[in-house]
């Protein structure tokens, strides 16, 4: 990706070198049918956690974008780096919470009803409007750069390897 698509003025790690407390936080559930924006509007698809994976989420976690680790479908299958938008989505003025997971690989098909596990391991930001859609893509592609920046330190790339993506359900 070009650095000129994101925002330069954010810097590409974000939180402490190790963990730290609530992280992190493991999620299970399954994919669910969301708006229907991530791939249509902004080109960058999510997985919609189920609303019993979203009550886990809203007890633990302040509204906002949010890194870590997925694993979808049956266990045995890969570990890849993601972000998520918990929230509110004031862009779109939505009624109601969503945790949105983008996961940072392209699937060749949807995966809806399957089972998703995700560590959240650190805090990104805040979630914010913004004044126009190419923005709010910007911002998301450096949420992206970041996450991955981020998850690259020693604590951060163990989580990989947590039991939740390798212990039977």
């Amino acid at each position: 990706m070009s650095k000129c698509n994101i925002n330069p003025d954010r810097p590409l790690i974000v939180g402490p070198e190790n963990l730290e407390k609530p992280f992190p936080i493991a999620v299970s559930g399954t994919v669910v049918k969301g708006f229907g924006r991530g791939s249509r509007e902004l080109g960058i698809p999510t997985a919609n956690l189920s609303d019993d994976a979203l009550e886990e989420m809203f007890n633990e976690c302040d509204t906002g974008v949010y890194y870590g680790w997925s694993q979808v479908g049956s266990k045995g299958t890969t570990v890849y780096p993601m972000v998520m938008s918990l929230g509110w989505n004031p862009y779109y003025k939505n009624e109601k919470k969503s945790a949105e997971v983008h996961i940072l690989h392209e699937f060749a098909e949807d995966f809806y009803g399957e089972a998703i596990r995700v560590i959240v391991a650190g805090y990104i930001r805040p979630e914010q409007n913004y004044p126009s859609l190419d923005d709010l893509i910007r911002d998301i592609k450096t949420d992206i750069e970041v996450a991955k920046s981020s998850l690259q330190r020693k604590a951060y790339n163990e989580l990989s390897n947590d039991a939740l993506f390798t212990e039977s359900q």
